[in-house]
């Protein structure tokens, strides 16, 4: 179905002639484009899902090194600063 939409026949006329809905092979056309070919975009569906994963991990990361930066800063003026010893240990 998806072969012939793209050869140029309508949904609605491939529905009366071979039972689907119209909808449903147009649905068939658009996940056929996402899972396997290229799109406008450029990407293919598992392409854009890895650059969405890889776009989380990126933010979680450098997340975690804001996070480790900020501690560094804190125990290094921490450790510049010797607590007072009690008078008379």
């Amino acid at each position: 179905m998806v072969e012939l939409v793209r050869a140029g026949h309508s949904p609605e006329a491939l529905a009366k002639e071979y039972g689907p809905s119209g909808p449903s092979i147009r649905n068939w056309v658009r996940q056929a484009e996402q899972e396997g070919e290229v799109r406008a975009d450029g990407l293919t569906a598992a392409e854009r899902d890895e650059l969405k994963r890889l776009r989380k991990e990126n933010r979680q990361l450098r997340e975690e090194r804001e996070i480790l930066r900020k501690a560094t800063i804190f125990f290094a003026a921490g450790a510049s600063r010797s607590p007072a010893m009690p008078k008379g240990v």
